[in-house]
């Protein structure tokens, strides 16, 4: 399962730096704003640069596509987890789950259609949770019909741990660059 490599068009903001980050030895009259994000499509961590005069509280949805922006003025590039403020570590868990509750489409369509890695490993073990023994019930149940929901996949696989819960520490593993694998961020 293959994802596009498209950019991102929509990102979420995890924290707002009016003054620029503290350890910037710059004079202040050199330093610009910076927004700490996460990209809503493929998860990408990036610092954006906002208009003059713009200030963005966490959470907020800002345009960074192509064309005319309104509130963010160019975008610097992707950030590594290191480089996040605690602030939007901290924020980052939450905004996560909110992308996942939101938009499940993606992640069900994981679940019908993963295939294996390997002759001995499967895509859906590389889900925190997943096991052998989950991942065969996953093929036999997805084999009678598509699952619908991450309920539907509670229901109908015994004892499987929260299906979303697995996703976010994924997504989380990506970020982090654990894992060299990936499905969901880009």
């Amino acid at each position: 399962m293959e994802q596009k490599r498209t950019k991102e068009d929509y990102a979420i903001v995890l924290d707002f730096l009016p003054n620029g980050y503290p350890f910037d030895n710059r004079p202040s009259h050199r330093k610009t704003a910076i927004v700490q994000a996460l990209g809503k499509t493929h998860f990408t961590l990036l610092e954006l640069v906002p208009k003059k005069g713009i200030f963005l509280q966490p959470y907020e949805v800002v345009y960074i596509g192509e064309g005319k922006r309104e509130q963010i003025h160019h975008i610097n590039g992707a950030l590594s987890m290191e480089k996040l403020t605690h602030s939007a570590r901290q924020e980052l868990d939450f905004v996560i789950k909110d992308i996942v509750e939101k938009n499940q489409d993606p992640f069900i369509a994981f679940f019908n259609q993963a295939g294996p890695l390997s002759t001995r490993r499967h895509m859906l073990e590389l889900i925190p949770g997943v096991g052998k023994k989950h991942m065969w019930e996953i093929l036999e149940e997805r084999k009678k019909e598509d699952f619908k929901s991450f309920d539907d996949i509670k229901k109908r696989v015994k004892l499987m741990p929260d299906p979303e819960k697995g996703i976010i520490k994924r997504i989380k593993l990506e970020l982090e660059g654990s894992d060299k694998r990936k499905i969901f961020v880009r």
